[in-house]
C-alpha cells in the first residue's frame, strides 16, 4: 500500500522522458499523457480511501533510516491535495489539447510542452509528499524549472520579459529556502520534517524565530503573500491561458501547503502568527482593490488570486481546529475554482480576441455557453450561497470571531470587504463582457471554440459544483486533517516511531494554544 506513494512522481516523470522520446508524434505524446495524469488521479483516489482518519502513509526510499534516506508522507491533506491537483492538470490537459500552446502554431515548440507539463505534475506531487526539507525544495525546484519553460513556450516578447521577473523571484526564494535549510541543519543535524518536530523545540527561541522567518519568506514569496506579491500579476496574464490555470491554481498552493507544514508541524503556536494575520489583512485588501482597479480580464483575476491568498493565511494565523479545517476546505476549493477562471478566461479570449474588458461585449447572446460557464465558477469565487466558497469564506469567518482577539476582528471586517469587492469586480466583468453591446473585435472574431476546450472547462465546472455537493463529507474529511496535522504526534509516530513521538514537547490543541505532552 505504501508503494502507492511513489506513483505520483514516478509516473510524471516516466512519462516525461517516454513523451519526450516521441517528441516527433505529437498524437502519441498527447494520449501517453492523458494516461498518465488519470492514472496519477486514480492514485490519488485510492491514497484518499486508504489513509486513516488519524493515520499516515510513509514510504522508505531505499529501506533507508529517515535520517538518512528519501522519505514520502502522505496524511489527508496530502492525499486531498493530490486529489485535487490531479483532476485539475488533468482537465487542463485536455483543454490545452484543443488550443494551440502558443498564438503561432509555427513558433511553439509544442512537442516538449507535454515532457515539461508532466514534469511540473511530478514537482508538485513531489512537494506535497516530501517528508523532508531537501526534498521539498527539490520539489519546488522541479516545478519551477518546468514553468519557466511553460512560461515562454511561444517565445514572445512579453511572454520573455514577465518570465524574466518570474525567474528573478523565484531565483531569489529558491536562494532564501536553501539558505534556511543549510542554518537549519547546521541547528539540528537533520532536515528531516518529523525529526524536526522533535529538536527544533528544544531551541533558543531568538534561534527559532530566525529560522521560521527564513522559510516563511521563501514559501510567502512562493505563495504570493503581501508583500511579496507584486511578481503575479505581471507574470501570469502574458502565459497562455492552459500554462495561467495550472499556475494559479496549483504553484502558489504549494507556497501555502509547505506554510501549513511549516506552522502546524515544525513551529506550532508561533511568535510570528500576528506577521501571519497581518499578511493576511493585506493580502485580502490590497489585491481586491488592484483587482477592481483593472481592466483586463486575466490581470482581474491575477489580483482576485493574490487577493484570496489571504483568506487560506488567516486560518493558518489564528492556528486553531476551525481555522484548520476552513482553510483545507478553502484550499481544495480555491485550486479548482481560480484554475477553471482561468480556463474560461482562454475561451473569452478565444471567442472575443481578446481579455481586454473594454474591447469585449455581446457575449451572452454570441456564446451563451461561455455565460454560463464563467457564471458559475464567478458566483463560487465571490463567495454567494450555496457556493463551496461561501462554505469556506463562513468557515473562515467564524474561526476569525471564535479567535476573539482584535486581530481577529480586523481580518474578519477585511474577509467581509474582500468578498464584496471580488463579486463587485465579477459583476463588472459580466457587465462589460456579456451584457454591453458586442464590440467591433467580438463581431469580427467569430471563430468557434473547440469543443474539447469547452468540454474541459465544463468537467471543471463541474468538478466545483461537485464540491459544493460534497461540501458536508468535504468538511469532515478537513476537520479530521486538521486535527491530526494539529496534534503533530500521528506524523512523527509514523515516520519515527512512537519512541520518538514521545520526545515532542508539546501539541496544539483545538483553540491553539500549547499543550504540554511531559
Amino acid at each position: 500500500m505504501e508503494l502507492l506513494l511513489a506513483l505520483p512522481v514516478v509516473l510524471p516523470l516516466a512519462g516525461a522522458a517516454a513523451t519526450l522520446l516521441l517528441r516527433h508524434r505529437h498524437k502519441v505524446q498527447l494520449w501517453l499523457t492523458i494516461l498518465t495524469l488519470a492514472a496519477i488521479l486514480a492514485v490519488a483516489i485510492a491514497l484518499i480511501a486508504l489513509v486513516p482518519a488519524s493515520g499516515v502513509l510513509v514510504l522508505q526510499i531505499g529501506d533507508w533510516t529517515p535520517t538518512q534516506g528519501i522519505v514520502l508522507v502522505a496524511d489527508r491533506i496530502t492525499a486531498l491535495m493530490l486529489l485535487v491537483s490531479s483532476a485539475v492538470t488533468l482537465a487542463v490537459l485536455l483543454y490545452s489539447s484543443g488550443q494551440t500552446v502558443a498564438e503561432n502554431s509555427e513558433r511553439t515548440p509544442v512537442a516538449i510542452y507535454h515532457p515539461t507539463y508532466l514534469a511540473l505534475v511530478a514537482g508538485v506531487s513531489m512537494a506535497f509528499l516530501a517528508g523532508d526539507l531537501f526534498n521539498l525544495y527539490v520539489g519546488f525546484e522541479v516545478l519551477l524549472a518546468s514553468s519557466y519553460v511553460l512560461l515562454t513556450l511561444g517565445g514572445s516578447a512579453s511572454r520573455v520579459r514577465a518570465a524574466t521577473t518570474y525567474v528573478i523571484v523565484s531565483l531569489l526564494s529558491s536562494v532564501i529556502f536553501l539558505s534556511a535549510i543549510a542554518a537549519i541543519y547546521a541547528a539540528t543535524g537533520t532536515v528531516n520534517m518529523a525529526m524536526l518536530a522533535v529538536r527544533l523545540d528544544g531551541l533558543q527561541e531568538g534561534t527559532r524565530m530566525v529560522l521560521e522567518l527564513l522559510l516563511l519568506v521563501a514559501f510567502a514569496i512562493k505563495a504570493a503573500i503581501f508583500p511579496l506579491s507584486a511578481w503575479l500579476p505581471d507574470s501570469y496574464p502574458t502565459a497562455p491561458a492552459p500554462v495561467t490555470a495550472v499556475f494559479a491554481g496549483l504553484l502558489t498552493k504549494v507556497g501555502i501547503y509547505a506554510i501549513l507544514r511549516l506552522e502546524t508541524l515544525l513551529f506550532p503556536a508561533s511568535q510570528l502568527s500576528n506577521l501571519l494575520l497581518a499578511a493576511a489583512a493585506l493580502s485580502l485588501v490590497i489585491g481586491i482593490l488592484g483587482a477592481v482597479a483593472q481592466t483586463d480580464l486575466k490581470r482581474v483575476l491575477s489580483f482576485t488570486l493574490v487577493s484570496h491568498m489571504g483568506y487560506m493565511l488567516l486560518g493558518l494565523g489564528v492556528s486553531t481546529r476551525l481555522g484548520m479545517t476552513a482553510t483545507i476546505f478553502y484550499v481544495a476549493h480555491h485550486i479548482t475554482v481560480q484554475s477553471t477562471m482561468f480556463l474560461v478566461a482562454g475561451l473569452i479570449e478565444q471567442r472575443g480576441g481578446t481579455t481586454n474588458l473594454a474591447r469585449l461585449g455581446g457575449l451572452a447572446k454570441a456564446a451563451p455557453v461561455i455565460a454560463v460557464l464563467f457564471f458559475v465558477p464567478a458566483m463560487n469565487l465571490a463567495g454567494i450561497p450555496p457556493f463551496s466558497g461561501f462554505i469556506g469564506k463562513v468557515g473562515l469567518v467564524e474561526a476569525g470571531i471564535a479567535y476573539d482577539r482584535p486581530a481577529g476582528w480586523i481580518l474578519v471586517g477585511a474577509s467581509v470587504l474582500t468578498s464584496l469587492l471580488t463579486l463587485y469586480a465579477i459583476a463588472k466583468i459580466w457587465n462589460r463582457a456579456f451584457w454591453q453591446a458586442p464590440s467591433e473585435d467580438v463581431i469580427a472574431n467569430d471563430h468557434p471554440v473547440p469543443r474539447v476546450m469547452t468540454g474541459a472547462t465544463t468537467a471543471l465546472v463541474a468538478f466545483s459544483v461537485g464540491l459544493t455537493l460534497a461540501a458536508g463529507p468535504l468538511m469532515t474529511y478537513s476537520d479530521e486533517a486538521a486535527r491530526a496535522v494539529l496534534e503533530r504526534t500521528p506524523y512523527v509516530s509514523a515516520v519515527l516511531g512512537d519512541e520518538a513521538a514521545g520526545e515532542l514537547h508539546y501539541r496544539i490543541d483545538d483553540a491553539g494554544e500549547k499543550v504540554v505532552e511531559r
